[in-house]
């Protein structure tokens, strides 16, 4: 996802999961799209796109796994502080919770 008004629509319409690093917005869909964002609460550029790197890397991994439909990630603030398991149990949880997995 790239364009502005695909993200608002899945802001509003999407269920959403609070964990330690990341907000998960899930919306059921025929097909499989992910978006990544990282506001400057994150930090600097270099952070900002280190924690999308990381959130597309466990991503990567646990998207066999997961249901068809749209994923947005929004890095948090605390995600700097975060080694790189805790994140992904996190992640893991969240989409337990929203029931993302087949």
């Amino acid at each position: 996802m790239k364009k502005s008004d695909e993200f608002s629509i899945v802001y509003k319409v999407a269920n959403k999961w609070h964990c330690e690093g990341a907000v998960v917005f899930y919306k059921m869909s025929d097909e499989k799209k992910v978006g990544f964002t990282a506001g400057k609460k994150v930090g600097n550029a270099v952070l900002r796109n280190r924690a999308k790197r990381r959130l597309r890397a466990i991503f990567a991994q646990t998207e066999q796994r997961l249901k068809d439909g749209i994923y947005v990630f929004v890095a948090k603030e605390g995600l700097k502080n975060m080694d790189y398991k805790q994140l992904r149990s996190s992640l893991l949880w969240s989409f337990k919770r929203l029931e993302c997995f087949r």
